[in-house]
């Protein structure tokens, strides 16, 4: 995204979004030049580190000291340190969504905290934070611990897969594709596009994964979502029209759940 200052309005009340390039400059824009000779020892050019930062604009704290008071609690354990780190990235992620729709870009992504090269919480005044810089802060450090979702992945082997993948002695089936994209459309809030995504993925599980293994866990699965089919389809015509009911949310999640447990299980014994 350009660089800038851009105001959100959502529940509960406004946020900030500050992002700023530090250090090497992003190459200017210009008519592409010949081919010329590369030193093959040359050292890589230097990259453009973009700063980010997520403000709550609606909750000014009234005093130093309550402010102090919040961000010891911020940092108090792990869960209030992820509660605090998922708050910013969703801010950053869903203006990177923006910005994707605003350029019609197809090939936009989330980030996730581990990318980052430092993860920061704290305080400031209106003008230090708009500048990136506070009166307090700590470090936090977002890759230590495993979540159960970063488990997971670990235990799915996904290098072996990518290997076999590239390799053309694999073929990815389009409901995992499609699944992901509800995935990250649930996970933004985007509660419309996973119901979307979810009904047309789902289908296509139904069909590519019918056969996929002989193991009485995947047979109850498949048989589960067979019988939801038209709870998908239910949640899907309602986001042609609009929001979603809560029952039609939950339905949504769950449904994605049992889905991606059928691929876990499939991936998982198949090695």
């Amino acid at each position: 995204m350009p660089d800038g200052r851009y105001l959100a309005r959502e529940e509960p009340g406004e946020r900030v979004l500050v992002i700023e390039t530090l250090g090497a400059p992003a190459p200017a824009r210009r008519r592409r030049r010949r081919p010329k000779a590369a030193d093959p020892v040359a050292p890589p050019t230097e990259l453009p580190l973009t700063r980010v930062t997520a403000i709550r604009a609606h909750e000014p704290f009234d005093s130093a000291e309550r402010a102090a008071r919040w961000l010891d609690d911020a940092v108090a354990d792990g869960e209030a340190v992820d509660a605090a780190v998922a708050e910013g990235i969703a801010l950053l992620n869903r203006a990177l969504h923006a910005q994707a729709v605003a350029s019609a870009d197809p090939l936009w992504h989330e980030l996730r905290p581990e990318r980052a090269t430092a993860v920061r919480i704290g305080y400031g005044s209106g003008k230090e934070v708009a500048a990136g810089r506070y009166t307090a802060a700590r470090e936090v450090d977002v890759r230590a611990g495993r979540s159960q979702r970063r488990q997971r992945d670990e235990e799915l082997r996904p290098q072996e897969r990518v290997a076999a993948l590239l390799g053309n002695r694999e073929r990815a089936d389009a409901c995992e594709t499609l699944l992901l994209r509800a995935r990250a459309d649930l996970d933004a809030g985007r509660n419309r596009e996973a119901a979307l995504q979810l009904r047309v993925g789902l289908e296509a599980l139904l069909m590519e994964l019918n056969d996929a293994l002989a193991d009485p866990g995947h047979t109850e699965d498949m048989a589960a979502l067979r019988a939801r089919r038209t709870d998908a389809g239910n949640a899907a015509n309602s986001a042609l029209q609009g929001d979603l009911s809560l029952d039609e949310e939950r339905n949504v999640d769950e449904l994605l759940e049992l889905s991606e447990r059928v691929l876990r299980r499939r991936r998982v014994l198949r090695g």
